[in-house]
């Protein structure tokens, strides 16, 4: 099913689509490879969870992360500073990109600065939560 051995996996309360569109527009060369809604068929969706994400998936370059909406009731925990997804960017130009659109109605922990050898890095939680580390070495 995968062609890789991990994946991360991220579980949103509604908003997995608007995530993948967003991260789509971010990231250069990113791609939608899934968008799999529940629909009406499915025995965990009730009523108004039929156009939820149930298996969504972006490719980002070479790597692949996985989208899932809870529904039925069931409610995913908020996303955690402690775990976040590392981006080597390319050049100075793609980090200032990331950083910007990353930053934009999140919040900013750490940077922009520079680190030991690398030359840019941040640490930033994006408008759904999710924790993001640009880097440019």
């Amino acid at each position: 099913m995968y062609n890789k051995k991990l994946i991360p996996f991220l579980t949103f309360n509604g908003q997995a689509k608007s995530a993948m569109e967003f991260y789509k527009s971010v990231f250069p060369n990113a791609e939608i490879t899934r968008n799999t809604p529940y629909g009406e068929s499915s025995a965990m969706a009730k009523a108004g969870d039929e156009e939820k994400i149930l298996h969504g998936a972006i490719r980002i370059g070479d790597e692949e992360i996985i989208f899932l909406d809870m529904v039925g009731g069931f409610e995913a925990p908020a996303f955690a500073w402690s775990n976040s997804l590392l981006y080597d960017c390319e050049s100075e130009e793609e980090f200032d990109l990331l950083f910007n659109s990353l930053s934009n109605d999140g919040n900013v922990m750490m940077g922009p600065e520079s680190v030991g050898d690398i030359r840019k890095c941040a640490w930033v939680v994006d408008k759904f939560g999710v924790t993001w580390q640009p880097v440019w070495q």
